[in-house]
């Protein structure tokens, strides 16, 4: 794994609690996206790519798209201390696998790196659960999942749709429904297909907005 970073005490926290939960992982370190790109060209077997949204040099965004273009098959998650909930959404659409908050605990930064290795699109639930603080531009509206659809959904699928909405992993899920992760597994592919979208990450940022409460109501 490659940790680009312009802080070496955050830096070397991070490689302490990957190597503390992945046993055998190697962590490399980059103080910023041009030191980011010699390492990589030298080592083009990264399997996640852990990158600071702002950097100097590096504006918001700009690393990520500059990230996921030159080097398409190598994953990129998200540290940040970023807040704001519609930033977040959009590294999630501009190809980021996952988003991790500066601020969260040891643990649930090593348990959210566990579950983007297991495939999962990673998102902090308390951000994604937080209102709107501003319109949604729109781009974001294209992904919005209308109600019409939405009545297409089963209970069942309605809770699963809320827990991923939620940033939930697939084990995470099996186990407060007690069902098997294959099951949750076969509902979210039911669910992709009658939302009409092609995978997780539009979902959770089309149903980030849906009040879950008024369908599983009826």
């Amino acid at each position: 794994m490659l940790i680009v970073d312009d802080h070496p005490i955050f830096r070397q926290a991070i490689s302490g609690i990957i190597c503390d939960r992945f046993a055998g992982s190697v962590c490399l370190e980059a103080d910023s996206l041009e030191a980011s790109h010699r390492i990589i060209k030298e080592n083009m077997d990264f399997d996640l790519v852990l990158l600071d949204l702002n950097m100097p040099c590096t504006a918001g965004l700009s690393g990520l798209l500059e990230l996921r273009n030159e080097y398409p098959t190598i994953p990129v998650v998200i540290v940040s201390a970023e807040s704001e909930k519609q930033q977040i959404l959009q590294t999630i659409s501009y190809g980021a696998v996952g988003f991790i908050s500066k601020s969260s605990s040891i643990d649930t930064i090593a348990d959210s790196l566990e579950s983007i290795f297991n495939g999962n699109v990673c998102l902090p639930s308390d951000l994604i659960r937080a209102p709107n603080s501003a319109p949604s531009s729109k781009s974001n509206k294209s992904f919005e999942i209308s109600p019409e659809k939405m009545q297409l959904l089963t209970r069942k699928e309605l809770i699963v749709l809320k827990y991923l909405n939620q940033g939930e992993a697939n084990k995470h899920i099996a186990y407060e429904m007690n069902i098997s992760e294959t099951t949750v597994k076969s509902h979210v592919s039911s669910i992709l297909k009658k939302l009409g979208v092609s995978n997780r990450v539009k979902v959770v940022i089309g149903s980030a907005n849906i009040d879950f409460d008024t369908y599983l109501k009826r």
